[in-house]
């Protein structure tokens, strides 16, 4: 039987609507494995590495069992855990640090799930699964919208009346755990200190931008949920609320919920694409209308951000799109010239860390997105600072 001293790991949770995504560090924060636990509910499947299984998990409790056994096949059972942590979608306005998951943090994260009704209750399900399978189990929680917990009121507040804002309707922003590790690894790539105002670019499937002011959020475009601001794979992006209305009033509720996001931004703009990928393949007039889509209104938001920092002194890309298309890249910072901006395109085409040519302006960067190490070094500097 494992003692404490062999209890070296740190188990890190993702769990989404549909799935969990998992990870091992050790105590140096070098991921050991990782795998996913997808299609919860539906035509299942177990995969770590390279290895993949189907099997049929009709909720997220049994896919955890499943995924805890797997780890136990493979030389990492619970006795070996040191702790679990969890990304966690909402901490609503009271959770805005990463914590250890006591009765009361629990119970606060429930309160948000009205506004994270997707996320927050899965996050809950694996919570309370370790919790009965590994009742002594330190666990703790990272939240995805903390970060922008320094964004100041006026750019959190909707010009709604107040008693609106008591109900929690109020911008939070998101990707809020990939803008923090943006932050904590960007000096070690460019070997110079965080630069003053940072425009940080997470280009994925979700997509949002964030002004980076002294190492803190001061706006991004996500708002009261992830629906707001870019285009997105599926999800629309800003839209006017009458707009919204509208669709209500045409289609009923739950439809224009499916419509906004899950129907909308680059697969409704292109007809049935949302990987970017396939759409920067296929070069017809509507996937080059919804990349163009993209990347305009990428450019419009940034402009924005870049006036709420009064100034620009380095741009930085994450996430799947922002690390690996390249001509993406390079439209967007071809739209921001007028700032200084020069691409080096040798770089860009290789996916180099360092994009800028030596006469712009504004440093640009490749940042790796790294969340989940980014949660274990949450749950890690809690239990060193214990």
């Amino acid at each position: 039987m494992a003692g404490p001293g062999d209890r070296e790991f740190i188990l890190v949770l993702n769990a989404g609507s549909s799935s969990i995504k998992f990870a091992v560090f050790d105590g140096e924060l070098t991921e050991q494995l990782s795998g996913i636990a997808a299609e919860i509910g539906g035509a299942s499947f177990l995969r770590i590495g390279q290895d993949e299984e189907k099997s049929p998990f009709i909720d997220h409790r049994a896919a955890l069992r499943a995924v805890l056994q797997a780890l136990a096949n493979r030389g990492f059972p619970i006795s070996r855990l040191r702790a679990a942590a969890h990304r966690v979608v909402h901490g609503g306005r009271k959770l805005t640090q990463p914590v250890r998951i006591t009765p009361d943090v629990r119970a606060e994260i429930s309160a948000c799930s009205p506004l994270a009704p997707l996320h927050n209750p899965h996050n809950l399900a694996a919570i309370d699964t370790l919790a009965e399978l590994a009742p002594d189990l330190p666990q703790f929680a990272s939240f995805d919208t903390s970060f922008h917990s320094t964004n100041p009121e006026v750019a959190t507040r909707y010009a709604i009346p107040k008693m609106m804002e008591t109900k929690g309707i109020r911008r939070y922003g998101f990707h809020g755990l990939s803008y923090a590790s943006l932050v904590h690894h960007l000096p070690a790539i460019s070997g110079e200190p965080l630069p003053s105002r940072l425009l940080a670019f997470h280009l994925g499937n979700g997509a949002s931008l964030c002004a980076i002011k002294n190492g803190q959020s001061i706006a991004t475009t996500m708002g009261y949920s992830p629906l707001d601001g870019l285009t997105m794979g599926t999800r629309s992006g800003g839209i006017d609320a009458n707009a919204v209305l509208r669709l209500v009033e045409d289609h009923g509720l739950e439809r224009t919920k499916a419509i906004l996001n899950h129907e909308s931004g680059l697969l409704g703009l292109s007809g049935g694409k949302s990987d970017m990928r396939k759409l920067m393949l296929d070069h017809t007039a509507d996937s080059d209308f919804a990349i163009e889509h993209f990347c305009y209104w990428t450019l419009r938001h940034a402009g924005s951000l870049i006036a709420a920092m009064e100034g620009c002194d380095a741009i930085a890309f994450t996430g799947g799109i922002g690390e690996n298309a390249l001509a993406v890249r390079a439209r967007i910072l071809r739209g921001l010239e007028w700032l200084g901006v020069r691409m080096d395109p040798d770089a860009n085409h290789a996916n180099r860390p360092r994009l800028h040519a030596d006469s712009s302006k504004i440093a640009i960067w490749i940042v790796p997105a790294r969340e989940e190490e980014m949660i274990a070094r949450d749950a890690l500097t809690l239990m060193e600072a214990a």
